[in-house]
């Protein structure tokens, strides 16, 4: 279900947003829940973050606790969230890259040495390398 309220409309199957339009019409609470994030979803697509604290000042008069409560968890650094949607730069390749290092962490721990880990440290960061995609430039 959360799947079906977070994924782009078009990004569903027919069976999916069928199931979908069911569900809603059986549970008002969450048709205007799942309202809430299709406005979130377009306003971060378009990256229009003036419009971010009417959408949070509706989501928290609208008694939903789960939407409520990320609303105003977003309000405590709305400066930083802000940004986010402005900016041109993103981190996401850093932070994929700390999640595979965390992770090889954790399978390791204790059970191997440093060059053990270093040689499933460069393993990754090749595998990761080689599903990168690349973009032809024009001619």
């Amino acid at each position: 279900m959360t799947g079906w309220l977070t994924r782009h409309p078009d990004k569903l199957r027919e069976e999916e947003t069928r199931q979908l339009k069911l569900t809603l019409a059986a549970c008002p609470e969450l048709a205007t829940a799942h309202g809430h994030i299709r406005v979130l979803g377009k306003t971060l697509q378009m990256r229009q973050a003036t419009e971010l604290p009417a959408w949070i000042e509706e989501v928290s008069t609208s008694g939903l606790p789960g939407l409520t409560g990320f609303a105003k968890g977003l309000t405590t650094d709305l400066d930083a969230i802000t940004a986010g949607f402005t900016s041109d730069w993103s981190s996401g390749v850093v932070e994929g890259r700390v999640s595979d290092l965390k992770m090889l962490k954790r399978q390791m721990a204790g059970r191997a040495g440093f060059p053990m880990l270093r040689k499933r440290v460069l393993l990754v960061a090749a595998s990761r390398r080689s599903r990168t995609v690349t973009y032809a430039r024009a001619a």
